[in-house]
């Protein structure tokens, strides 16, 4: 399956993202860690994205594009993979489709993972992080909400977006995960 989970920040993706791609079987694509590797391997891919995180700056889509269609391109993503943080605007999210199409795969499935925003600052405030005082997170969320409405109308009006309640024990939000997983899984046509 492919699987694309959308969530703001401290909504568990994390959590839910390790538990989702255990049960598939399907490696975990987050860019961040995509562009860190490409980085520590110094390609030139790597390198071209360092300039702009080195100066805070988020790495243009063409890059972006590129580094995800080398990964999709890797054999253990063949039976399918687990996008997090990515993609974040209709942009890259039509971009992804034309990936997909170029290896003849299909998008199966958006998940968002919603939570309110009273939890979330709640859950980020009692980290305790610096980054995560209340101003940071209410900028936080409202950067998320403002990239990501536009990307769940987009989703919704394909017919692959689940809407899953954050909220609860891991193990409940993980079940409800794994009840809207089940039922966009596409059936085997073995017999």
């Amino acid at each position: 399956m492919r699987i694309v989970f959308i969530g703001p920040p401290g909504a568990g993706k994390g959590t839910q993202s390790e538990r989702l791609v255990s049960l598939l079987g399907i490696p975990h694509l987050s860019t961040g860690e995509m562009f860190r590797e490409a980085r520590s391997k110094r390609s030139a891919l790597g390198r071209a994205a360092e300039e702009y995180m080195m100066a805070g700056k988020l790495v243009p889509d063409d890059l972006v594009l590129e580094m995800v269609s080398l990964r999709l391109k890797q054999p253990d993503c063949a039976a399918g993979a687990l996008f997090d943080g990515f993609p974040r605007t209709v942009r890259q999210a039509e971009s992804l489709d034309q990936i997909l199409k170029a290896i003849g795969a299909d998008l199966d499935l958006v998940l968002e993972l919603r939570v309110d925003d009273e939890v979330v600052k709640h859950r980020l405030n009692t980290r305790g992080r610096t980054d995560d005082e209340l101003v940071v997170i209410a900028e936080r969320l409202k950067t998320y909400w403002n990239q990501t409405r536009p990307l769940l109308n987009f989703y919704s009006q394909r017919g692959v977006l689940e809407t899953v309640d954050g909220q609860g024990t891991v193990d409940e939000v993980f079940a409800r995960i794994a009840s809207a997983v089940t039922k966009r899984k596409p059936q085997s046509t073995d017999a």
